[in-house]
């Protein structure tokens, strides 16, 4: 299933078709592998406090969010090859393509939400 991120606080939209990573296996591959992540894209990590960027091709934004949606720490186009400190305040983190935090406006602080995408349309056959 797809979701649509939202920054509440501000009424922006961050991704209409991020992914859930919350099995073992998708967290810890996560985005390891990828060439790219296209605008509109994104993963939401949960349970998450910290991340590395191992064996990633591509730099990303990074949101640190607690139990409530609100944003803990946010880090802009984190490079390849980094790991970040633990946050003990966060509860998931969410992974999106590099400068749409700053396309948004979004801040420390600011409430994120996340609903089901709407399933693409089905085409005629």
């Amino acid at each position: 299933m797809r979701w649509k991120v939202t920054n509440e606080t501000r009424q922006k939209p961050l991704a209409d078709r991020a992914e859930k990573a919350t099995s073992f296996a998708h967290r810890f591959k996560g985005l390891m592998g990828r060439t790219e992540l296209p605008v509109g894209e994104g993963l939401h990590i949960q349970p998450c406090n910290s991340i590395h960027t191992f064996f990633m091709r591509i730099p990303i934004d990074v949101a640190f969010l607690d139990a409530q949606g609100r944003i803990v720490k946010q880090m802009m186009a984190l490079p390849p090859w980094r790991a970040t400190s633990v946050y003990l305040q966060a509860r998931s983190v969410l992974e999106l393509p590099a400068g749409v935090l700053a396309a948004s406006g979004t801040q420390e602080g600011d409430r994120l939400t996340f609903e089901p995408a709407s399933p693409p349309p089905m085409s005629p056959g």
